[in-house]
């Protein structure tokens, strides 16, 4: 999709993520080696009483659905920043429910244009367990 196809508050729900607990602690085991991630007994001993997923690894999962969508295609041209926030803990087995929705538009140039994705991501009970906003380079139609 191209830069000026894109409308702002245009909302796309993507598929669910489940968070596998074998994925998620080697997941931690190679980039967020930490007991809360990986170590069950420690884990118990802590406020949330049992592991949780590193946060990226959360975000990652709910991100591989997303480009299931694909919403600027060949239109990408790269992607510019990424925020997430982490608002409560994801667990062995959640299944992450997301939408993604067009936040904001700021055309660069003749070529291209900043496409601002605002991802919020609940969990199965219905939770609001992060939020992301992504922005990402994108084709302007050629005049």
């Amino acid at each position: 999709m191209y830069f000026e196809e894109f409308k702002l508050g245009l909302k796309t729900n993507i598929e669910p993520a489940v968070i596998n607990k074998e994925d998620m602690v080697d997941f931690a085991k190679k980039y967020d080696n930490i007991p809360l991630h990986t170590d069950e007994e420690y884990a118990k001993t802590t406020f949330f009483g049992k592991l949780i997923a590193p946060g990226v690894m959360s975000f990652m999962c709910v991100w591989a659905k997303y480009l299931e969508v694909d919403l600027a295609g060949d239109e990408l041209i790269a992607g510019k920043s990424t925020k997430i926030e982490w608002l409560k803990p994801v667990f062995a087995d959640d299944i992450l429910t997301s939408t993604c929705t067009v936040s904001k538009l700021t055309k660069r140039n003749e070529k291209n244009g900043i496409v601002e994705l605002t991802f919020e991501v609940l969990n199965q009970k219905g939770e609001l367990v992060l939020t992301d906003v992504t922005e990402m380079i994108v084709k302007c139609k050629k005049k």
